[in-house]
């Protein structure tokens, strides 16, 4: 039986949006990580893909049965400028299969050599930034956030030349599909409607399926991409993560994240944190990505008004921009209440109440947390400890601990109106605040610590740190150390690298 069932519907049925192109051979195939259990999710034949026979697939030896590999084309506004000719530049969607779900996977190799769309790179990866993925694709999983995620790394036995030679390494990675704005903004570049309109049929058969030949899907498919991407950055902004390189190519049409390059999680709380080290202007700062997410938002609606209108008519043109215009001014509102329901969770409230009175008492604890610099991850957390009547801890992260306690007074009368409405134990309110606030995200020192050690050949404090991340809401003392920030001053010098 073969490894993989593919069912290759990009390969199919869109012919012409994309080159088929083979995976680079390398040297000297090796396992470095293999997630079993995300290959039995994909129905894949696990002991088949082990040790040295799966890392000679993994790392683009070997082409699986079944597979067509191919480098997709896609366009993009990257820090605000357009390229109308990105596409795969080290990428190769291997193919899909149906998962135990009956959900349709990509899975695709990153890291497998030159393209067409290379543009002068070498079309490689090193072995640090591919289990980074890992790192913090698994994480991200783990926090019941939507994503990528890796299925394996495989070392490649050759040099990759960045700013120095690193070991190379190819990472397979998982997605419920590779569609991102930018694939919309190459077909609009070309000016070529026709595989346009069969790219948004395309993308609603797999993303949106009961919008299929319905009257006006364009705009409810907008208004589908708008509420998904909501969602997944009012997550993002209540575990303090940050993109750091949301261009227009790095947005998916699923709603999942994807591409964890100059990517990081905030520590102490501030909206201006940045840690990509081209991001010179602060683009993709923390409290920008909802704000960038309408940007992008705004681009895939332009490609989309050339088939509901035809430029001619003047009165349909003004119609179909004032309904896309409605979806992106509706962005900040979705994104707004979402954000809401996940900070009304971690503060242990039940009830839904007034939202500008919730709203200006969160606004108040993250002035509190900015002004002392205190650890986001942290705070969060033992507010729950509060919760139950031992605010101590928590006190102990403040240097202005009658600032908190003026604000803990707030908290408590608006927990009393919620116990009104809804009572519950203060134990079993601490427990749900518990199951929205991690303890352990990947810290940026460990995840460098642990990458710094794979590079050298020593994979124990990698595998040591991810067991951690997959458990990031457990309050097991043997996580203690996962907890812990780093000092201020190594995490104010911290930066992360495009190139990953």
């Amino acid at each position: 039986m073969p490894a993989f069932r593919f069912d290759n519907t990009y390969a199919r049925e869109l012919p012409g949006f994309y080159t088929a192109w083979q995976p680079a051979r390398v040297p000297a195939p090796q396992p470095l990580y293999f997630n079993a259990a995300l290959a039995e999710e994909l129905g894949l034949d696990a002991t088949a893909l082990q040790g040295e026979a799966g890392a000679a697939v993994f790392a683009g030896n070997v082409v699986p049965e079944g597979a067509e590999p191919l480098a997709q084309a896609y366009a993009g506004h990257q820090f605000g400028g357009f390229s109308p000719r990105l596409g795969d530049g080290r990428a190769l969607l291997l193919g899909e299969v149906i998962d135990s779900h009956g959900q349709r996977r990509d899975i695709a190799l990153k890291g497998s050599g030159r393209t067409p769309y290379s543009r002068g790179g070498d079309g490689k990866a090193a072995v640090g930034p591919m289990l980074r993925e890992v790192l913090i694709g698994e994480a991200m999983h783990a926090l019941g956030i939507p994503t990528t995620r890796a299925l394996a790394v495989a070392a490649t036995g050759e040099r990759v030349l960045r700013e120095r030679p690193w070991p190379g390494a190819v990472l397979t990675r998982v997605a419920a599909s590779h569609l991102r704005v930018g694939t919309f903004q190459f077909f609009l570049a070309e000016g070529d409607l026709p595989r346009l309109r069969q790219l948004l049929d395309y993308a609603i058969a797999r993303h949106d399926p009961a919008l299929a030949g319905t009257p006006g899907r364009e705009m409810a498919f907008l208004r589908a991409v708008a509420q998904r991407q909501a969602r997944l950055i009012a997550q993002w902004m209540n575990v303090g993560f940050i993109h750091g390189v949301m261009n227009t190519d790095n947005m998916t049409i699923s709603g999942e994240t994807i591409d964890y390059g100059p990517c990081a999680f905030m520590e102490a709380y501030s909206p201006d944190t940045v840690f990509s080290s081209i991001d010179h202007g602060g683009r993709y700062a923390y409290g920008n990505q909802p704000g960038i997410a309408r940007w992008n938002l705004a681009r895939l609606a332009e490609t989309l008004l050339p088939l509901v209108a035809d430029e001619n008519d003047e009165a349909a043109v003004q119609r179909v921009v004032a309904e896309a215009t409605a979806v992106i001014d509706g962005f900040p509102v979705w994104c707004a209440q979402a954000l809401l329901q996940g900070q009304r969770a971690k503060l242990g409230l039940q009830a839904t109440a007034d939202d500008e009175e919730d709203g200006r008492l969160v606004d108040a604890w993250l002035a509190l947390l900015q002004n002392q610099a205190v650890d986001f991850t942290l705070a969060w957390r033992l507010l729950a400890d509060a919760a139950e009547g031992r605010p101590e801890p928590l006190r102990d992260q403040f240097r202005d601990r009658a600032a908190l306690d003026a604000w803990l007074q707030r908290w408590q009368q608006r927990l009393a109106q919620d116990h009104a409405a809804l009572p519950l134990p203060p134990a079993e309110r601490a427990a749900a605040m518990r199951r929205v606030s991690p303890w352990v995200i990947p810290r940026n020192h460990q995840v460098e610590a642990a990458l710094a050690a794979a590079t050298a050949g020593d994979m124990a404090p990698f595998h040591t740190l991810l067991a951690a991340l997959q458990r990031p809401f457990d309050s097991d003392p043997a996580l203690a150390p996962y907890a812990v920030p780093a000092p201020l001053a190594e995490t104010a010098a911290y930066q992360t690298f495009c190139g990953t």
